[in-house]
């Protein structure tokens, strides 16, 4: 069963280059999985199991509601986790505080809970997945090396399909 989700897109070469990077972190992060770099993206709305009627409804009042935003810059960089300090489930890329990307996870989310998605609750805390599960032998420890900062350019959020049996996971179904 696949999930959908709507997501700010990384230009092609910032992921090549996150793709180096992330490279040389995982000798020293030893997380279970590591996101293919095709799959990086800063999550706006996660709509999960969604009727084709519903999911086509989200797309035209998010496609709608962001018709007039302008593109706009914003830099990643620097690592983070979420879960247990000692044993984290996600390793994360920053990214910058941007009025411009909480105004556009804003009308993404509002159209996907017109269209009646039931969505989830948390504070905004935009950032790009990296790594999954920590499975070192050793409490996680934050380390010296980080990763470097990249400025690009948010042009569009698009709809992704979660294909679970395929690398990369994400299908970008419309734009």
């Amino acid at each position: 069963m696949s999930h959908y989700f709507f997501a700010a897109k990384l230009p092609s070469a910032l992921k090549e280059t996150m793709n180096d990077e992330m490279a040389g972190l995982k000798d020293i992060y030893p997380f279970k999985r590591w996101v293919h770099h095709e799959d990086l993206h800063i999550t706006l709305a996660f709509l999960g199991h969604a009727p084709e009627d519903k999911l086509d409804r989200a797309k035209k009042l998010v496609k709608h509601a962001i018709q007039h935003v302008e593109s706009f810059q914003l830099t990643v960089g620097g690592l983070g986790t979420f879960g247990r300090k000692d044993q984290p489930r996600i390793l994360w890329a920053g990214v910058s505080e941007s009025s411009e990307l909480r105004e556009l996870r804003k009308r993404v989310f509002k159209a996907c809970e017109e269209a009646g998605f039931q969505l989830e609750t948390r504070p905004f805390s935009p950032h790009v997945t990296l790594a999954r599960n920590w499975e070192g032998e050793r409490p996680f420890q934050k380390a010296d090396r980080s990763l470097k900062s990249y400025d690009f350019i948010v042009e569009e959020a698009v709809l992704y399909r979660t294909n679970m049996e395929k690398t990369p996971k994400y299908e970008p179904v419309e734009i």
